[in-house]
């Protein structure tokens, strides 16, 4: 099943990768939430790999009801993660697909085809980046740590906007950075490229296969009080682990989603 995964995620960059930087339909699903065809092209190429190889399998994805099987097997698909950079032309954006097993995350690629950089992971199997393993980082102090967060959809029109989150935890880290991208910047957290990341308000193709990425390099993912992560819930902390508590401490003083 990781080949057909890595196979339908090489063919979604593929569009991606041919229609990047051109003059793009472009439509609101929300004041700042948008959708191109650049979407809608990368999710037909991704579904008919799966669907072609599992005619069985359900199918979750962002842009299109794609019937119930109830199966098993759910496909979790983000076709265009970072929908907002790409339609600028601003090369950080990811195909995100991960595959659920009775309520449970058991694979997840996450693509950056503009950086040629295929990041899987199978539950048990550990986490890679074009076939070499990858490990967590070992900074060990919040004052040493680089983060990295976004903010929700509707932020110009809730006070839940991560807004109080963002300034806590731009005093309390070294850094912080905001790259429009919940599946890299879960990517990037299991490369130790980045120590710890949250958000919140994210939708399951935003989260599913990166959170396994981070659990299978050796860090950890919660919910903003440290306990389970629940992929369709609304809060997301992932670290390397040895800063875990101390961002729960620092989520305590900010607005939450309920």
């Amino acid at each position: 099943m990781l080949n057909i995964a890595i196979h339908a995620a090489i063919a979604g960059g593929k569009v991606l990768m041919q229609k990047f930087g051109r003059t793009l339909s472009v439509a609101h699903k929300g004041e700042v939430d948008l959708v191109t065809e650049a979407d809608r092209a990368s999710e037909d190429a991704v579904v008919a790999i799966l669907r072609g190889t599992f005619p069985r399998h359900d199918i979750l994805a962002e842009e299109a009801d794609h019937g119930r099987r109830d199966s098993r097997y759910r496909w979790i698909i983000d076709p265009l993660d970072g929908t907002t950079n790409y339609a600028h032309g601003f090369p950080w954006f990811a195909v995100s697909i991960a595959l659920e097993v009775d309520d449970e995350i058991t694979l997840g690629v996450v693509y950056n085809p503009a950086h040629r950089e295929m990041f899987v992971a199978e539950r048990g199997g550990g986490a890679f980046l074009n076939d070499v393993q990858i490990r967590v980082s070992r900074v060990s102090r919040l004052d040493q740590a680089l983060l990295a967060t976004g903010f929700p959809y509707d932020r110009k029109s809730s006070s839940v906007n991560n807004y109080d989150h963002f300034v806590n935890f731009q005093q309390s880290a070294q850094a912080c950075r905001r790259a429009g991208a919940a599946s890299l910047d879960l990517a990037y957290t299991a490369a130790g490229r980045l120590d710890g990341y949250w958000e919140m308000k994210l939708k399951p193709w935003d989260v599913a296969a990166g959170q396994l990425l981070v659990a299978e390099a050796g860090g950890m993912v919660s919910d903003f009080d440290g306990q389970s992560f629940d992929p369709y819930g609304r809060e997301c902390l992932a670290s390397n682990g040895l800063i875990h508590a101390e961002m729960v401490a620092v989520l305590q003083g900010g607005k939450r989603p309920r």
